[in-house]
């Protein structure tokens, strides 16, 4: 299995939408998607377009929002999954989202396909400066709780974020 990161394009619009589709209308961390979002061309186009302006640290962006690599988790073409690497952290992401968000369609889930595909974005954060990073997730998601324990995080807390969507939200920073 090789995993790369991707920045999204078109070229891969059938890939991605078959991938988008797979999560039903639901929520998909790192996708940088609002929910219930109709993966067609004109929304992949879109979501390109946001993706290179989100990467731009010079672009304005909406309020609340902060400059976000956004990359798709391709294998051999296919787009496997979803990561989005927060460039700061403003208070709601400092509270419930933190720097990376990620998912794997339910297809591909339980390959190790997130443990490749964050180690390579650890990787950028180093490189970058970073000293540690925030990664959040259900308290009740070991899948997830176990790939970030894996990749070297601490756990802060685990916190009540029934606010936030989420029943109790477990925080884990990851020093790089």
């Amino acid at each position: 299995m090789t995993i790369e990161l991707a920045r999204p394009t078109t070229d891969l619009f059938e890939s991605w939408a078959a991938a988008v589709a797979e999560f039903d209308g639901g929520h998909i961390d790192g996708g940088g998607y609002d929910k219930g979002f109709v993966p067609d061309r004109a929304a992949c186009e879109a979501f390109v377009e946001k993706a290179r302006r989100y990467a731009d640290p010079e672009a304005e962006l909406p309020d609340g929002h902060v400059p976000c690599d956004f990359f798709w988790i391709v294998e051999a073409d296919q787009v496997v999954g979803f990561i989005a690497f927060r460039r700061e952290l403003n208070d709601w992401l400092r509270r419930f989202g933190g720097h990376i968000g990620y998912a794997v369609i339910p297809s591909r889930r339980r390959e190790g396909i997130v443990k490749a595909a964050l180690r390579q974005v650890l990787a950028i954060a180093r490189a970058d400066g970073f000293e540690r990073v925030l990664l959040t997730c259900d308290d009740d998601n070991p899948a997830s709780y176990r790939t970030i324990e894996g990749a070297g995080g601490e756990l802060e807390d685990v916190i009540d974020a029934a606010d936030a969507g989420h029943p109790r939200l477990r925080r884990y920073w990851i020093e790089l």
